[in-house]
């Protein structure tokens, strides 16, 4: 065990290039305590890999352990409708209501409905993208990767077209609260986010439970109705989970994949030279940095890392964007490579909480890639990006680009 000190998710430096720092926690060892999160990092690829998938490890404790039992505080009571929202979720469920909820859901995230949805992903990608070029440029985050996946996940989950400018800024509220340790200004962000998420919710669940379409939310309402274990706030909070991660990775993907790409010119030359390269390229860009850093389990029974014992009640960080650089696991791990071959990345989870929407990240993911490879041969940077605050979720807040 060590002190964690080259972990400094609060320094703008770390959070402009964490790599370098997580080199020199893999290098010290394979687990270390953090003090000011009271968490146990994690940085090597094998064993991220192994907790992900470890049922030892649990998003949540709530579903065998009450707050004091399993020695943690019970969170603020004003904090109430972000939790009520966020934890009756996929993403921190355990089985079997987990296994219960995701069985329901992935109906929706099937190759075919996934594959139903590929012309709407590409049209909408190609008109962003020609709406970017008849300006001559512009925020790439703004104008194109921030709405091509709201449009699609809103499509999915039937939000009305009207409706969806308010999508992403309650996300990216909810979102704060997933940072480490964050502030009482984020929090009350997250919490008077929650709550009109969860109204605006509740009542488009009662305009399509009176007016059925062809949409997620109408088939979850079927699915209510025919005896399905589903609870309202099940529906609710899926809904959420849903538009908020349908979304926010592969908003930050897009940005940081293009950024590495301008930074790697040869890479984005031999990329417009042989579009075949993209699927792979998108493997290697999610890869080479990823938007999401650190993921954070419980543990439910006590564990062994390292030689290090972690007892029931620690809290775990899994830093998987250390795990993508691992030298022990990628050759040459800090080169951006489109043709690398061997890929097993982390960004999108192991184990029960993998990606659910993980086709459709990739088939958006292509779809932009492709339409600015068709459209915009030269495209180029402007400026040096803005960053988004925050460590865990890593993405950019404004790219100014010129068609070239």
């Amino acid at each position: 065990m060590s002190e964690a000190l080259a972990f400094d998710p609060w320094s703008p430096r770390f959070a402009a290039d964490p790599y370098p720092g997580y080199a020199e926690l893999r290098e010290r060892g394979r687990v270390h305590w953090f003090a000011p999160s009271r968490q146990w990092l994690v940085p090597r690829h094998d064993d991220v890999r192994a907790l992900l998938r470890d049922r030892r490890l649990g998003r949540t404790y709530l579903h065998r352990f009450g707050h004091e039992e399993f020695g943690r505080s019970a969170p603020p009571d004003w904090h109430e409708p972000f939790h009520t929202l966020n934890d009756n979720g996929l993403l921190d469920l355990e089985a079997p209501d987990h296994t219960r909820l995701r069985r329901l859901v992935s109906k929706a995230f099937t190759p075919r409905m996934v594959e139903q949805l590929a012309p709407y992903v590409r049209r909408t990608a190609d008109e962003l993208v020609a709406g970017l070029l008849a300006d001559g440029g512009g925020d790439l985050v703004a104008a194109v990767a921030e709405p091509l996946p709201v449009a699609v996940i809103a499509e999915m989950l039937g939000v009305p077209a009207a409706d969806r400018g308010l999508l992403r800024p309650w996300s990216a509220a909810i979102c704060g609260m997933y940072e480490l340790n964050p502030g009482e200004d984020s929090a009350r962000a997250a919490v008077r986010a929650s709550a009109e998420f969860s109204a605006y919710l509740r009542d488009l669940i009662a305009a399509r439970r009176a007016e059925p379409g062809e949409d997620l939310i109408s088939a979850l309402i079927a699915a209510y109705e025919e005896g399905d274990r589903l609870s309202e706030q099940e529906m609710v909070s899926t809904c959420a989970l849903l538009l908020n991660a349908g979304h926010e990775a592969t908003v930050h993907t897009t940005g940081n994949a293009w950024l590495a790409l301008f930074r790697h010119p040869e890479q984005l030359a031999a990329l417009r030279a042989d579009h075949g390269l993209l699927p792979g390229a998108v493997e290697e860009l999610m890869r080479f940095d990823t938007p999401l850093h650190l993921f954070e389990r419980w543990v439910l029974d006590d564990i062994e890392v390292g030689g290090v014992h972690l007892p029931r009640g620690s809290e775990v960080a899994l830093l998987l964007g250390s795990a993508n650089r691992d030298p022990a696991r990628f050759d040459r791990p800090d080169a951006l490579d489109l043709t690398r071959s061997d890929i097993p990345h982390l960004s999108l989870g192991a184990g029960i909480h993998y990606c659910l929407g993980a086709p459709l990240a990739r088939l958006e993911l292509a779809a932009v890639f492709g339409a600015l490879l068709r459209r915009a041969p030269g495209l180029r940077l402007v400026s040096e990006p803005e960053r988004k605050p925050g460590f865990v979720i890593r993405g950019l807040k404004k790219m100014l680009v010129e068609a070239g």
